[in-house]
């Protein structure tokens, strides 16, 4: 699936503040509304466990970490200009686990 890239409006080199902005079609698909938790494998970082706010169940469908940040400064995807974050494939492998990936069809 598609997914943007986010931040909270602090762009720190730690990474801190970044995360992947998922649709809620896609979150009401995919995402299993019993989990706490899911496991991302991102390039470079490893596999990475991201929880799940209860605000991504609402309306903040963001999965938040500083691992997503420092994957998108490390592959030149952030910061990016005002309004036009990056497309990110999120990929789901099974149960709770996913890949992360540039997307490099745009």
């Amino acid at each position: 699936m598609e997914v943007r890239a986010w931040n909270n409006g602090a762009h720190r080199r730690s990474g801190a503040g970044y995360g992947l902005k998922v649709r809620i079609a896609d979150r009401d698909r995919l995402f299993d509304p019993h989990w706490v938790n899911i496991v991302l494998t991102i390039p470079g970082e490893g596999e990475v466990e991201v929880s799940l706010s209860a605000s991504f169940w609402r309306t903040c469908s963001e999965l938040r970490s500083a691992a997503i940040g420092r994957w998108l400064l490390r592959s030149g995807q952030a910061p990016w200009p005002q309004g036009a974050p990056p497309t990110i494939r999120l990929t789901h492998i099974s149960g709770n686990r996913f890949t992360v990936e540039a997307d490099t069809t745009r």
